[in-house]
């Protein structure tokens, strides 16, 4: 019985204000963004409400009659018979899924008018990063846009508790007459700062281990970005070889994964998969997964990721260039992947995106990472990015530090091999800075 009631199909309900200056495709293009979360966060979403404003209704986001025909679909009123046969659930909705973020006020409002639980586009994302963020530096991000978020809604939340909730004695607080708002507010602020201290620490400690790790073994980084569900994991895994989680889902990713280019190349690449943007990112969880994004900064180069069958090409390009350039990472260079071209049609249609999309971004990949030539070849332009700048040289070791002989092959490219009888000479390519530490390491040992 337990098992049935966990299994039962949650429903939603949509609803949005298209305002003057926002298109038809856009307007739709951002429904279908909300229906998609909605599923992230196990709902089924049975009807959308729209309305077109000048502006949206200051005290409950839609207009009158708009939240008289929402609150008559919940309850059934009259209850058509057509209506229940399609939509048998209907009596039994669990949300109103508001596909823009709205004031406290606008909230309490419109829960009151339409007697079910409303949640606007920023808290949806903010339980989605919740549920998914598995790291210590993730969930303490997560929790730090949860409570800014919630902070400014105490006071409406208070409202619904009636008086008990306004006033309480001074027992634990800075004073007498202190109100449960004004106290969960303190805590709300502390619980903050706590948690910012805790992630400079990590921050701190990440820095240190990545300074040493490129110390160590000198490599370069390789970052990807782009909208969510756009094939981000999907790409890594084929690159890498790994078992990173592959979901159609947004937001699947959350935590940073780093793995190294396979096969390995000359100098070793790490690729790494960060957090999916999205249109109307909330601008707290962008300030709050900085350290997430610092990935794309410290990378030397980035693989911008686009789905080329989604029909919001443009969309996704733009909401990408500003979010990295919000953070600071619109310098590092870059290399446009149009993904999913075999999701486009058959391959005429997938022959003609392809030309439309190379004619439009010149030196972009269009590719399927589910092809393995396709990789291949997306995996060779990321080579011959960073062997561009490698130098050769020749390198001398004795017969006395063949023990050394490792690490040249572990941080160069050996293009021959020969011997006297004094040792060994090596033909390398490589970073100059992994070519100069070898030089100075075998000099040592003459």
């Amino acid at each position: 019985m337990q098992r049935e009631i966990e299994e039962k199909s949650r429903y939603a309900v949509v609803a949005a204000v298209q305002l003057p200056g926002v298109s038809d495709d856009e307007f739709e293009a951002s429904l279908s963004e909300l229906r998609e979360l909605a599923k992230t966060l196990g709902y089924e979403v049975v009807r959308t409400f729209v309305q077109k404003r000048s502006s949206f209704d200051r005290t409950a986001y839609l207009g009158v009659g708009k939240r008289q025909e929402i609150r008559s679909f919940l309850n059934n009123d009259p209850p058509a018979f057509e209506e229940i046969v399609a939509n048998p659930d209907s009596r039994d909705i669990d949300i109103i899924l508001v596909d823009h973020e709205i004031s406290p006020s606008q909230a309490r409002n419109l829960e009151k008018e339409a007697g079910c639980e409303v949640m606007d586009r920023t808290m949806v994302i903010l339980e989605i990063f919740h549920r998914n963020a598995r790291s210590r530096a993730a969930r303490a991000q997560v929790e730090i846009a949860r409570l800014g978020y919630m902070a400014p809604r105490l006071r409406e939340a208070a409202k619904l508790a009636g008086p008990q909730g306004r006033q309480r004695s001074g027992v634990g607080g800075r004073g007498g007459g202190e109100s449960h708002t004004e106290l969960d507010r303190r805590k709300i602020r502390d619980r903050i700062a706590e948690l910012q201290q805790e992630i400079v620490a990590m921050e701190v400690e990440r820095k240190t281990q990545r300074a040493r790790r490129q110390e160590r073994q000198g490599f370069a980084g390789v970052a990807l970005v782009g909208y969510t569900n756009a094939g981000k994991s999907t790409l890594m895994r084929a690159l890498t070889g790994s078992e990173v989680l592959v979901a159609n889902k947004l937001f699947a990713t959350l935590d940073t994964t780093v793995r190294a280019l396979n096969p390995e190349s000359v100098p070793r690449v790490l690729v790494s998969d960060t957090v999916g943007f999205i249109k109307n990112l909330p601008h707290g969880l962008v300030a709050s997964f900085k350290s997430t994004l610092d990935e794309a900064l410290d990378a030397s180069l980035l693989l911008h990721i686009i789905d080329a069958s989604d029909p919001g090409v443009e969309r996704q390009l733009e909401v990408t260039d500003e979010v990295l350039e919000e953070i600071g990472a619109d310098v590092v260079p870059r290399i446009r992947v149009f993904n999913k071209i075999d999701h486009v049609g058959d391959a005429a249609a997938q022959a003609e995106r392809e030309a439309a999309l190379r004619a439009q971004y010149p030196n972009c990949v269009v590719m399927s990472a589910r092809r393995p030539d396709e990789v291949a070849k997306l995996r060779q332009a990321i080579v011959a990015f960073f062997q561009q700048d490698l130098v050769e040289a020749e390198l001398f070791l004795p017969w006395s530090a063949q023990q050394l002989r490792g690490g040249i092959y572990a941080s160069c490219q050996v293009l021959e091999e020969y011997s006297d009888n004094e040792g060994a000479f090596f033909r390398v390519r490589g970073e100059p800075n992994a070519v100069k530490n070898l030089r100075e390491q075998f000099s040592q040992v003459r």
